[in-house]
């Protein structure tokens, strides 16, 4: 071996089960844990104030969705930007795209922050509320946009870090956070009786620390050293990592709208039948938080496999891409099917965490079954959102769009819109697995023909 190839970057050498392991485990972690601040809010939420609390933070939940699309999409786009040019030995145009990254990052949490807060009660209503929803969300929501420039900031620079080969301290960033958050919760609820204000408050404070722990690693970057100048977006850098991460943003969008469709078809359904519309809503939130944690592990998984996909495809060792792919598409396999049987088995313990249930004897009859089917295809689920975030790692980012496009607008915003015309409330569970089965077999379709497309053999 030579002496340059010695010095290659080790997402180009390092044996791939220890290299995944080292990537992925501390993104997974990571990811988890920053699920866990509106799981943790919500949890508090429900025992310290209630039914209506939950449903006030599921109808604020599209804000948060907002965020993380914009987020991920900045993150994930600077962090395949960021391996390709280096694997392609572009070391300044690699300082640049992560530069841009961060200012950009910056500027967009102001704007969304302010146009949060002007627009704050009809945007409200838009996503769902209901007259005794509504004073809920706004205390919550009015609250927690002040944090929305430190969560886009967080949520963004991560995937920049986990690529500089730095996991351990992007995870790190999360875990203080959202272990502060969860010491915060129940002091400001249930010390200081602040209600649903207080979780409010904890969680802006958690994402302050987060941000502030993840601007000190810059002066750290190991790949590159950067000036002042480097963090004023450029406009080529930013079309480019928007174009990377579109896939992200997209599946995260589309996400709000299926949020807001819920919503609205639970509040309009619900109204018609013995539930109400509170509590469908309310249930409906906290089934799909719970959902947050199993497409955290996945994508924690992705996040780790990224890097490797993405600098091994730039450096043309495509033996090395499609091994790294067969890994982690196993590893989804065994995640999602744990996580189903446990979704499966164990849903009234998991909804009870929640609170809610002794101001409704209606409660479990409506969450119980909503929950198991809803979440009937999780098992699926990994190998889909692996296919769908694994495109763009390698420049391809069309396919990964067409996969996330298809499964929320095409598959499930029709489905939510039809199902209940014939089955009420209690039928909106089913378009969820029904649109999973189709995501699936579009997404192994699309990666048997990658596999086809892409050489066999290293072009080095």
């Amino acid at each position: 071996m030579s002496r340059s190839e010695e010095m290659t970057n080790p997402l180009g050498t390092k044996p791939l089960g220890g290299l995944l392991l080292s990537l992925a485990v501390p993104a997974i972690i990571a990811n988890v844990v920053n699920a866990l601040y509106n799981i943790v809010d919500q949890i508090f939420i429900g025992q310290g104030v209630g039914k209506l609390g939950n449903a006030a933070t599921s109808v604020a939940f599209p804000l948060t969705t907002v965020c993380m699309a914009i987020g991920l999409m900045v993150g994930l786009g600077s962090a395949a930007g960021f391996n390709l040019e280096l694997g392609g030995k572009e070391e300044e145009k690699a300082r640049k795209i992560a530069g841009s990254a961060a200012g950009a990052l910056v500027i967009c949490g102001v704007i969304i922050c302010i146009l949060v807060r002007a627009f704050l009660e009809p945007m409200l209503r838009v996503f769902g509320a209901t007259d005794n929803i509504l004073p809920y969300a706004m205390e919550y929501a009015g609250i927690t946009s002040l944090g929305i420039p430190f969560l886009l900031f967080s949520t963004g620079i991560n995937p920049l870090v986990r690529a500089d080969r730095s996991p351990n301290y992007s995870m790190m960033a999360i875990v203080v956070g959202a272990v502060l958050n969860t010491i915060l919760d129940p002091i400001f609820i249930f010390v200081f009786h602040w209600g649903i204000a207080g979780a409010a408050w904890a969680t802006v404070i958690s994402q302050v620390i987060s941000a502030l722990i993840l601007v000190a690693y810059f002066p750290r970057f190991q790949s590159v050293h950067f000036s002042l100048a480097d963090f004023l977006p450029r406009r080529k850098d930013v079309l480019l990592i928007c174009k990377l991460g579109f896939n992200s943003f997209f599946f995260q969008f589309s996400n709000v709208i299926v949020q807001v469709t819920l919503n609205n078809v639970l509040r309009i359904y619900g109204e018609k039948s013995v539930y109400g519309a509170d509590t469908p809503i309310a249930v409906a939130g906290i089934v799909m938080k719970v959902n947050v944690i199993f497409i955290a592990l996945i994508i924690g998984l992705i996040n780790g496999a990224q890097p490797i996909c993405s600098y091994n495809y730039g450096a043309k060792k495509f033996r090395r891409v499609r091994e790294t792919v067969k890994l982690f598409l196993k590893t989804a396999v065994v995640i999602s099917t744990t996580v189903w049987v446990i979704f499966e088995i164990f849903p009234q313990p998991i909804l009870s965490l929640f609170g809610g249930a002794n101001e409704d004897p209606l409660y479990f009859q409506f969450a119980i079954p909503f929950m198991r089917v809803f979440l009937f295809c999780v098992f699926l689920n990994g190998i889909q959102i692996c296919c769908a975030t694994f495109f763009p790692s390698i420049g391809k980012v069309a396919k990964g769009a067409i996969l996330s496009f298809s499964k929320q607008i095409v598959f499930l915003i029709p489905l939510l819109l039809l199902v209940p015309r014939f089955f009420g409330v209690e039928g909106i569970a089913y378009a969820q697995p029904v649109t999973d089965l189709l995501s699936f077999a579009l997404s192994v379709l699309f990666l048997i023909q990658e596999f086809r497309i892409m050489p066999k053999e290293d072009l080095e």
